[in-house]
């Protein structure tokens, strides 16, 4: 009645409130070392979180021509020479700490073949991995509270099942007898594997805190891999012959084709909406080098090939479950609450990721490039989740995440939606000639510090009194040392109480009486009694001294105990009131981050609009300003057009001035001649009538023709005329040369024509070759290009341009006109009349037949030296008789 007394009613759970805070996914970084000292390093480790690419020489411009430089930040970045211990502390450590307080944890290693994934995960003989290292400290944290093997139950759902200790014992002995996939636990580090030894041998064992030690755990394992999309398990039993060849319609198997896989794992969905493989062996472990050599027997089931890039390359991804089941024990600290819902498992996902390889690197063919495909698409089906969700969260949308895609975000899309922790090592191999792939990873790793996961709730513990477990262990041994002092164990056994009251009793005499008068064995035998009555009543005072004793002692430890659970109770309410307190506050800083990351996001859109809207603007000014001086050199060209045009027509009109009073002249000269003619004819006609036939009067002479003067003028070398002034060169003056310096560009090769009118433009600077200095010094510019003519001559032309001022400070030449000098022959001659006795009446020339040219220079050539009058006049139409 006493015990029952004392056992107090569990508490309630307290209901904690529901976390809305998000954390982002951990990603990490570690270097590989180089394996040679003479390969071309793309790497740079600029700072614990920063790292930088550098493009190798042979791609060392991008699509602009330029070079390019990568910086890609991470949470932490480890170098080629981190260890083992430094990465689990910082990545691996807090996910055992969560597994063992209930809370699920995901670690997959991400990167291009060789870059040393497995080596990360697994480590090397003496320097184990991030695995063998979350196997020791989880049995370092749980190994005193350990329950036996078959306590805990897989149900084949995902759950777990407790049963009792008769339950538990049984099953042992029916696992016993039968041939198991179990190991046997390792009595010594000789029967160990060799090949696995080294790499569980941990020398800093480290401990979770906070354990909770009114608890059971007991740790499952399970292996297994995915390949070409399918799942298999590692740690499943085959039999002799798993692999069946394919058959043929002849009965007979195929040659030379691939065997027929081991039938596939299939996901499925349990009570709480976690995916879990149906049908996977989960074994029981106790040990670090028991759950190791699990691992290493799966490991060597594991597919991998030798490639052009890595010797032993993974083809599939690992997955290496840990599940750790705990349950508290009842309120006398004795046996396991076998209720289903106190129970809580957890999980911890080791992923091994195949590397991402291009096969025109790895040369791959057959099956090795089929396998290589199935590896990108499943990293590229996660590749897509990732930017699903992140846009997900980023904007606001609703997507669908295609997790459906691959197994493998199939099977781990819980701890993307708020099941448990994530983290991401990617591994990097400096080698300039992954530097394309690694290219790409940096790109995945910085979209996926993006995306954020929910923390996942705590789950509820049960409301006993905690310390039960070393109350009862504290009370037996109290009982075993009042039992000591009482009598001491007997055969190093605990006597019992009435053992402990026979020894303290008087031997009792012999009884035998063989005389009637015998008065010596009576009094003897009632005195032996009377003393051992006596002892009787001895003991019994002191056996209810001792009860009343230790009845006191447990009222007081009833009463501490109470005091103190009431002292407890009333700081966890403080500790509730506290963490209520806090999780406001988190949530108000929670409220506040995400209104800050919403207003720097804003900030960043504004930031972006407002250099886009800049960059218009400078581009419609340059646009602008190259359109007002295209306007600017319309005008002046249109206005120097307009002057050019006016000269033109003023030239025009002057010379049809000049032309028609020239033929005005021409005809009345004609005319003149006409008359003159005639009447010397009706002259001659009437001294023919007059005078006498036999005597012929003097022919008269006439003046000469004007076809006979201009047949002379015609000729290809005009007479020269005696005593008459040399004739001068007369340099023409360039229309645009008014007040404006020329640069005159003359090329070396440039040949001296005979023409009279050559250019001449006075204050010019003549060069062979232009240059920045003489065009900074004038206006206009000219060049002198000769050519050779389709007739044989050389024909000379003149390019004119104006120099302007470019906005980077430098000139520019904007040609504008261009004037040809060529040098060319009479295109028409007349021949001279062959006889001087034709006569008058010959065919008169019209005045079509004569050019400008021609009448100029007849005139010219005739003119008297020293005469002031101009051609055309009447005195020079006097025509010169001729003798007869």
């Amino acid at each position: 009645m006493m015990k029952a007394a004392r056992i107090q009613t569990p508490r309630r759970p307290v209901k904690k409130p529901s976390n809305n805070l998000k954390d982002p996914v951990g990603v990490y970084c570690r270097v590989r070392p180089l394996t040679t000292e003479d390969t071309e390093c793309c790497v740079e480790h600029i700072s614990n979180t920063t790292i930088q690419l550098h493009p190798p020489d042979g791609i060392k411009v991008n699509r602009n021509g330029e070079f390019k430089e990568m910086q890609c930040s991470f949470k932490e970045v480890f170098g080629a020479f981190t260890t083992q211990k430094e990465l689990f502390n910082v990545v691996a450590r807090p996910l055992v700490e969560d597994l063992i307080h209930g809370k699920n944890g995901l670690l997959f290693t991400y990167g291009v073949t060789g870059s040393g994934k497995t080596h990360t995960m697994t480590g090397s003989p003496g320097d184990g991995g991030l695995l063998p290292r979350c196997l020791d400290m989880i049995f370092c944290s749980i190994g005193p509270f350990q329950a036996k093997r078959y306590v805990f139950k897989p149900d084949d759902k995902n759950a777990m099942e407790v049963q009792g200790d008769v339950d538990a014992l049984l099953e042992r002995q029916k696992r016993d007898a039968q041939i198991s996939i179990i190991p046997k636990i390792l009595s010594s580090r000789h029967r160990m594997d060799p090949e696995f030894a080294d790499m569980i041998t941990v020398p800093e064992h480290c401990k979770a805190e906070g354990v909770d030690e009114d608890s059971v755990y007991s740790l499952f394992v399970s292996y297994i891999e995915i390949y070409n999309n399918y799942l298999y398990d590692l740690l499943e039993e085959m039999p002799p012959d798993p692999i069946k060849p394919k058959w043929n319609s002849n009965s007979t198997p195929v040659r030379n084709v691939e065997f027929i896989p081991p039938q596939s794992k299939i996901l499925r969905e349990d009570s709480n909406h976690n995916m879990y493989v149906a049908g996977c062996t989960e074994v029981e472990v106790k040990s670090t080098e028991e759950a190791f050599e699990v691992f290493w027997k799966g490991q060597k089931k594991r597919r991998i090939a030798n490639t052009t890039l890595n010797r032993e390359s993974s083809r599939s991804h690992s997955v290496f479950i840990i599940k750790l089941a705990q349950a508290p024990l009842d309120a006398d600290g004795d046996n396991v609450l076998q209720a289903k819902d106190q129970t809580i498992v957890s999980q911890l996902s080791l992923v091994d990721l195949a590397g991402s390889e291009r096969t025109n690197r790895t040369k791959a063919e057959g099956s090795r490039l089929r396998e290589a495909g199935n590896i990108n698409q499943s990293l590229m089906t996660l590749r897509t989740c990732i930017e699903v969700l992140r846009e997900n969260q980023m904007y606001g949308t609703n997507k669908m995440v295609p997790y459906r895609d691959s197994k493998l975000t199939h099977l781990f899309k819980n701890y993307f939606d708020g099941e448990g922790k994530v983290r991401m090592i990617v591994c990097i191999n400096p080698n300039a000639d992954d530097y394309e792939e690694t290219l790409l990873v940096m790109r995945f790793a910085e979209m996926t510090q993006e995306v954020e996961v929910a923390r996942p709730v705590d789950k509820p513990i049960c409301g006993l009194t905690p310390g039960r477990r070393y109350r009862n262990q504290a009370f037996k041994e109290e009982l075993t040392r009042k039992l000591e002092l009482r009598g001491g164990p007997i055969n190093g056994e605990d006597p019992s109480i009435a053992e402990a009251l026979l020894q303290g009793f008087v031997p009792l005499p012999s009884v035998e009486i063989t005389d009637a008068n015998d008065e010596q064995t009576l009094p003897h035998l009632i005195e032996c009694l009377e003393q051992r009555n006596k002892i009787r009543h001895l003991a019994t005072e002191e056996m209810k001294k001792t009860v009343n004793t230790i009845r006191g002692m447990l009222h007081d430890w009833d009463s501490k105990f109470t005091a103190k659970e009431n002292y407890i109770q009333d700081q966890q309410e403080k500790l509730l009131e506290k963490n209520r307190f806090i999780n406001g506050q988190k949530t108000e800083t929670e409220r506040l981050e995400k209104k800050i990351k919403t207003l720097e996001y804003k900030i960043e859109i504004l930031q972006k609009t407002a250099n886009i809207y800049e960059e218009d603007k400078r581009t419609l000014q340059q646009e602008l300003d190259e359109r007002d001086q295209k306007l600017h050199r319309e005008q002046s060209d249109k206005r120097r057009l307009e002057q050019r045009m006016q000269g033109v027509m003023t030239d025009t009109k002057m010379k049809w001035e000049k032309e028609c009073e020239r033929r005005v002249q021409a005809k009345q000269l004609e005319m003149q001649n006409k008359l003159w003619v005639k009447d010397e004819k009706l002259k001659q006609l009437k001294a023919i009538v007059s005078e006498a036939r036999t005597e012929r009067p003097e022919k008269p002479e006439r003046p000469p023709r004007e076809k006979e003067k201009k047949v002379h003028v015609r000729s290809a070398s005009p007479p020269s005329v005696p005593n008459a002034p040399p004739v001068r060169l007369l340099h023409r003056r360039s229309r645009s040369a008014g007040g404006e310096r020329w640069v005159d560009h003359k090329p070396v090769g440039s040949v001296e024509t005979d023409t009279v009118l050559q250019p001449h433009i006075p204050n010019a600077i003549t060069v062979a070759v232009p240059n920045e200095k003489a065009l900074a010094k004038c206006d206009k510019y000219i060049l002198t290009h000769q050519e050779l003519a389709s007739d044989g001559e050389i024909e000379t032309k003149l390019i004119k341009g104006e120099v302007y001022k470019t906005r980077g400070g430098g000139q520019a030449v904007q040609f504008t006109d261009i004037e040809k000098l060529k040098q060319e022959p009479p295109t028409s001659t007349r021949k001279r009349r062959s006889s001087q006795s034709a006569p008058p009446q010959q065919e008169e020339t019209t005045e079509s037949e004569w050019t400008d040219v021609e009448t100029r220079c007849s005139v010219a050539v005739e003119m008297r030296a020293g005469s002031n009058l101009g051609p055309g006049y009447q005195h020079h139409a006097q025509p010169k008789r001729r003798k007869p």
